[in-house]
């Protein structure tokens, strides 16, 4: 497996991996091939046959080896939505009876998939605290089989002790999954600390545009051929054109990330000074409890700021309103900065109390920095706050 080694590797992967080492009627990028099947010839078994729902067309697997050399990983393979990569990667490696360990603090999305696998499938799932690797040990069950985290959680932007985490896994025999979305493989890259099995949400800083929805599973050549069988089973493929807009939109990843990232770092700041918000969350913050993890492990904090406005939900509405450059929209990850509630976006298929005992605030503001001038965007935040 190569080795990125640094920024510049990563730049030079990110434009260059995955695309025809010949070139296709001259073209210098990837064509986009829209046919849905390909001639026969010789395959050896059904999932060798040439057919986009079977993921092995050319736009599939140019992107897919893009991704796994930006993850440091032997292979991947793109689905048609973040979530599709979790449930994916999830059910590839589990079976009726097993048992799941997952992070308490997870993407309410994803925690609602965990909730429906000991209805729909007969897989129980336990939450455990992130902070308490004892509980850890006390939930673990002789049929667990897969420990579930997230590298910097969503919204509240925890970093869990991700080193203990993979020895418990081995310990344990356990697969090890991590969703690295609100990281990107620009400021973190799980294999290097031992983790198994990498999921993203590539709608979000993978693909950078807002034009896409993706997911990704990036592992060893063998989890990822389980996971593939499995979206070949149910159906689960993306489509050729949102396979070219994710390859055009990875080039540029490297050079988007560290500007978001210093973004939210100075509006990370900014927020902490001002009167009129109670908290912020940010791992770039040296007060923050974050902070000595991410710094250890991570080359860039992230793009997301969490922040609780004082005087409650009315507050954090009208602040909201009030923004001219930020945009109240539910997702993240773009080139244009964008700002939810948790409550009502990325959590709000959770019951009130549960998400609420999960920290998640209903006066929380989430932002998702994109590349403006980080001036500006402060003097935005400072404005609408102060209406």
């Amino acid at each position: 497996m190569d080795q990125i080694e640094d920024e510049h590797h990563l730049r030079t992967a990110a434009v260059h991996e995955g695309e025809p080492r010949t070139a296709i009627e001259g073209s210098i990028t990837m064509p986009l091939f829209p046919s849905s099947t390909y001639v026969l010839g010789n395959p050896e078994e059904f999932d060798d046959i040439r057919y986009v729902r079977l993921n092995n067309t050319p736009n599939q697997k140019a992107v897919s080896e893009k991704l796994a050399a930006l993850e440091g990983t032997e292979a991947a393979v793109v689905t048609p939505s973040g979530t599709a990569a979790v449930s994916m990667a999830l059910l590839a490696h589990l079976e009726k009876g097993d048992h799941v360990l997952a992070q308490d603090h997870l993407y309410g999305g994803t925690r609602k998939l965990m909730d429906s696998l000991s209805e729909r499938y007969g897989v129980d799932v336990t939450y455990v605290p992130a902070e308490e690797p004892e509980a850890w040990a006390r939930a673990l069950r002789a049929t667990t089989r897969v420990f579930y985290m997230e590298t910097i959680t969503n919204p509240l932007l925890e970093v869990a002790p991700l080193d203990e985490a993979v020895a418990f896994s081995r310990r344990h025999g356990l697969v090890s999954v991590i969703d690295n979305t609100f990281a990107t493989p620009v400021n973190f890259r799980p294999v290097g600390l031992g983790f198994d099995v990498v999921v993203h949400s590539a709608s979000k800083y993978l693909n950078g545009h807002s034009d896409v929805v993706a997911g990704v599973v990036a592992a060893s050549h063998e989890r990822v051929k389980r996971v593939r069988k499995m979206m070949n089973l149910l159906g689960v493929c993306l489509d050729p054109h949102a396979c070219y807009l994710l390859q055009r939109g990875l080039k540029t990843l490297p050079l988007r990330v560290p500007v978001q990232n210093a973004n939210a770092l100075a509006l990370a700041k900014a927020l902490k000074k001002h009167p009129k918000v109670a908290e912020v969350r940010y791992p770039g913050l040296p007060e923050d409890a974050a902070h000595a993890r991410a710094r250890r492990w991570f080359k860039g904090f992230g793009a997301t700021v969490s922040f609780l406005p004082r005087d409650g939900v009315e507050v954090a509405e009208r602040t909201m309103r009030e923004l001219r450059i930020a945009r109240e929209a539910p997702s993240l990850g773009g080139l244009e900065t964008l700002v939810c509630r948790p409550a009502t976006t990325s959590h709000a298929g959770l019951p009130d109390e549960t998400r609420r005992g999960l920290g998640v605030a209903d006066e929380m503001i989430r932002v998702s920095l994109g590349v403006e001038n980080p001036e500006d965007i402060i003097q935005d935040f400072n404005r609408a706050l102060g209406s």
